[in-house]
């Protein structure tokens, strides 16, 4: 008799399922199984929704199953329906081409951190874009039925407004992808929960075409205990991409999560063990205010997305911007360079007598007038580099500078900016 499969148990212990097919669990229990889970190359980046199904490879990959992480280079030529109230623009294969290399180089990166060995990287415009129609309708087509596409939730939330034929078919091409990837020994994909019709799609494919058996696994579309979406900020999603949410941003996203969320969180997106976790959600139980759950949940996660080294410069620049003690001669260029872009900054000169305008730095960076900079310096409401200026210091030495080159400018208790000496 089989024995539960310890994937599964830990899948469930950290949130991460929401479906699964029958007699799965006795599948994952035997020998190595293969699962897949696609991507859809329609943006240049994936976003923090995406790491749900990608931690579902993750962990099979880590209890020593094999996993595929398919881009969707053929099915993003139609566009995927779910979840969609009207059809999306479509994209060029050129540049669908390109977001599917940049997204296999993200998967890339958090596969080999997360320690996930047995990981291919695909792509389904090998199999689809030559695809004939006629062959398509044969091979796929035939095996349903109008109403069997029509009971589908993707299908069926869009008939009051319209549907394109094109979108209609799209799960029959990701049910083609299954039937494909089932024959090169493929028997499990995963996805969320909006794709779970999708999925099946493609078990009830293989099971008529070729009296096969496969599985489908989904995880939760998640939102905050607050009821917002998450992933979704003021300034709209966060992207694992770094030239789109920087990894300081990223890691703030995360050490803002809500009190509520953070042990879900901690479970659902990082990898820390169960007794680590269970001890950061009594640590944060005894004192929520010192947060230390969401600052190991935000170290965690841009470690896995960005690297250590970029989660230890986003702790140490957030130390610098919200605690007024932290000193400044302490940190190195590279946390400097790492700031900048995140704050108010500008680039000044020295004087001939080793100077430097205070009231430049605070008109450049603030956008006031030098009459309002001398108001503040005359209230002891300017710092730099920890220490306050007084009213007479309009003019500082530049020796005060960190490294010779970085000025950090706080005016009141809340704003601040980073100055460069040239």
């Amino acid at each position: 008799m089989a024995h539960p499969a310890p994937v599964l148990d830990e899948l469930a212990w950290r949130g991460l399922v929401y479906q699964q097919t029958d007699g799965l669990d006795a599948h994952l229990s035997g020998a190595p199984r293969t699962a897949y889970c696609g991507y859809d190359p329609t943006a240049p980046s994936l976003h923090i929704g995406n790491l749900i199904p990608t931690m579902l490879l993750v962990h099979l990959a880590r209890h020593g199953h094999k996993a595929v992480a398919l881009i969707g280079g053929g099915t993003a030529m139609i566009g995927d329906p779910s979840g969609k109230s009207v059809e999306r623009p479509l994209l060029s294969s050129e540049a669908i081409d390109a977001n599917g290399a940049q997204i296999h180089a993200q998967l890339s990166g958090v596969f080999a951190r997360a320690g996930a060995s047995g990981v291919t990287l695909r792509n389904n415009d090998v199999w689809l874009r030559p695809l004939g129609f006629l062959e398509f309708l044969r091979t796929v087509g035939k095996h349903f039925s109008v109403n069997f596409m029509l009971a589908k939730d993707t299908v069926a939330s869009r008939l009051e407004t319209g549907i394109s034929y094109a979108e209609f078919s799209y799960m029959l091409t990701q049910a083609y992808d299954f039937l494909v990837l089932y024959r090169e020994g493929v028997s499990l994909q995963v996805g969320g929960s909006d794709q779970w019709g999708n999925i099946t799609s493609g078990t009830e494919l293989i099971r008529r075409s070729d009296s096969g058996e496969a599985h489908a696994l989904t995880a939760p579309l998640i939102t905050t205990s607050s009821g917002k979406k998450f992933g979704k900020t003021e300034s709209g999603a966060v992207w694992l991409d770094a030239t789109l949410t920087s990894p300081y941003q990223f890691y703030q996203f995360w050490v803002n999560a809500e009190d509520a969320d953070i042990g879900r969180f901690l479970r659902m997106f990082t990898l820390l063990p169960k007794d680590e976790i269970e001890a950061l959600e009594a640590s944060h139980a005894a004192a929520p205010h010192e947060r230390r759950a969401q600052k190991a949940l935000a170290t965690a996660v841009t470690t896995l997305i960005h690297s250590a080294e970029a989660a230890s410069l986003a702790e140490t620049v957030s130390r610098i911007i919200f605690d007024k003690n932290a000193n400044p001669s302490e940190f190195g260029h590279n946390v400097f360079e790492f700031l900048r872009p995140e704050i108010p900054s500008v680039t000044v000169t020295r004087a001939a007598d080793g100077t430097v305008d205070v009231l430049a730095i605070l008109e450049g960076a603030f956008a006031i007038s030098r009459g309002a900079g001398k108001k503040l310096l005359q209230q002891n409401a300017v710092s730099v580099n920890g220490t306050k200026l007084g009213a007479d210091e309009a003019m500082m030495s530049a020796d005060r500078a960190v490294q010779g080159r970085w000025l950090l400018v706080r005016k009141g208790g809340r704003d601040i900016a980073l100055a460069e000496l040239s």
